[in-house]
């Protein structure tokens, strides 16, 4: 039976986040800022959303390899599973690597290192494409006879291991930080310093870096993000921008061969009639400065409250979609990317953000009232979303109202 260990995790995620914001705010160590947190969530929710509708071609894409093509028939035996665990890990060194080396990889992969913060609602910051190339890497296990479901169970694993190293609260694991991953290492990871760039791609064991020569021990303060801030909150401008880049990159390329290597060279390559590759920037910490737009300070529970709506029906469709019709799946999702959409534009103060809620808590009442939900659930969620339009209403009058106040 293929089970999804990600999705059952979700609850412990979130309790985990919990524990580490009660720190937080104990310690005033400022780890986490509101809006960067729900863009990070937002692009968790979305990832395993867009994931419901390749994760059963991906996982038999291997398993058709495995059935017809496979050269050894191994047992399920314990050594069997050491050494997947083993290979598992090392062709995510190499999906991973590789991802910071290719353009079209990296554009996928750059939605996990948009942010300027690092705690554990990062770990949950995915790329919603990445799933579709990243299986690729993983297909000699395959042909070498290693069970899918045995795959799955330790890729899934391998992810989850991952989760706990997106913190800032565990400083150094003493002789543990020779064989492992941990937060110190994966801290230098999400670095945007020179030095730190391309470093430790390690899933669970750092040896591969060490091994192959992209260690990088961390050392002076960590600049978390990219070398050119997203400077957005919008999850779906998240996981195109880059594509947006590069496509205009090429059609500035008048050679072909420089049309198709934007694609394949490292982040930072440029035709020589572009200027070259542009190497990363030193960090001036007296002009660093994160990027955080101002918006009212009211619409915050507001923005929670419908975020929380979204994560409840994204978390819905996640555990029932095998048995949701096509239409109520599709709609579903589509209703909780713009829940997410109108979250980040919301703390943007997007000009468009009125208009754009309206329009969604509308699409939502239609959206339930033409699927075939049972009746109590199309009364609580229509109550919900009308509710939600007199609160955002009031919401806007008083901004409006505050505006118009004349300074004495």
């Amino acid at each position: 039976m293929k089970v999804d260990y990600i999705a059952l995790s979700v609850p412990v995620f979130f309790i985990l986040i919990g524990i580490e914001l009660a720190w937080n705010f104990y310690r005033k160590l400022n780890y986490y800022r509101f809006n960067d947190s729900i863009a990070n969530l937002s692009q968790g929710i979305g990832q395993q959303l867009t994931g419901i509708f390749m994760k059963t071609a991906l996982f038999f894409g291997y398993k058709y390899i495995f059935e017809n093509w496979r050269l050894f028939d191994l047992p399920q035996s314990i050594w069997i599973w050491i050494i997947l665990f083993i290979g598992v890990d090392f062709f995510y060194y190499w999906f991973h690597r590789m991802s910071h080396q290719v353009n079209a990889l990296w554009a996928a992969h750059i939605v996990h290192h948009q942010s300027e913060e690092y705690n554990l609602t990062v770990a949950l910051r995915q790329s919603w494409f990445q799933g579709w190339f990243s299986w690729v890497f993983y297909l000699p296990l395959a042909f070498a006879g290693f069970d899918p479901i045995m795959f799955l169970t330790l890729s899934s694993f391998n992810t989850l291991y991952q989760f706990w190293i997106h913190t800032r609260a565990i400083k150094s694991m003493g002789p543990l930080e020779w064989i492992l991953n941990t937060p110190s290492h994966h801290r230098v990871h999400h670095g945007s310093n020179p030095k730190y760039i391309d470093r430790n791609h390690a899933g669970t064991l750092i040896i591969w870096d060490r091994i192959f020569g992209t260690f990088q021990k961390e050392e002076e303060e960590v600049y978390y993000g990219i070398t050119t801030p997203l400077a957005s909150w919008n999850p779906i401008w998240a996981n195109v921008h880059y594509w947006d880049e590069l496509l205009k990159t090429a059609r500035q390329s008048p050679r072909w061969m420089d049309k198709i290597n934007v694609f394949l060279k490292p982040p930072g390559w440029f035709p020589a009639h572009l200027g070259g590759f542009k190497s990363a920037p030193e960090i001036d910490p007296l002009i660093y400065k994160k990027y955080d737009p101002q918006y009212h300070q009211q619409l915050t529970g507001y923005v929670l409250v419908q975020f929380v709506v979204g994560l409840i029906a994204g978390s819905a469709i996640l555990f029932l979609h095998s048995s949701l019709p096509s239409p109520a799946l599709i709609s579903g999702a589509t209703f909780v990317i713009l829940t997410l959409l109108t979250c980040g534009a919301l703390l943007e103060e997007k000009k468009w953000k009125v208009k754009f809620e309206y329009a969604r808590l509308v699409l939502g009442i239609l959206i339930v009232l033409l699927q075939d939900f049972p009746i109590g659930y199309q009364v609580i969620f229509c109550g919900l979303n009308l509710c939600s339009a007199v609160w955002f209403y009031n919401l806007q009058k008083k901004n409006v109202d505050a505006e118009e106040i004349p300074e004495v």
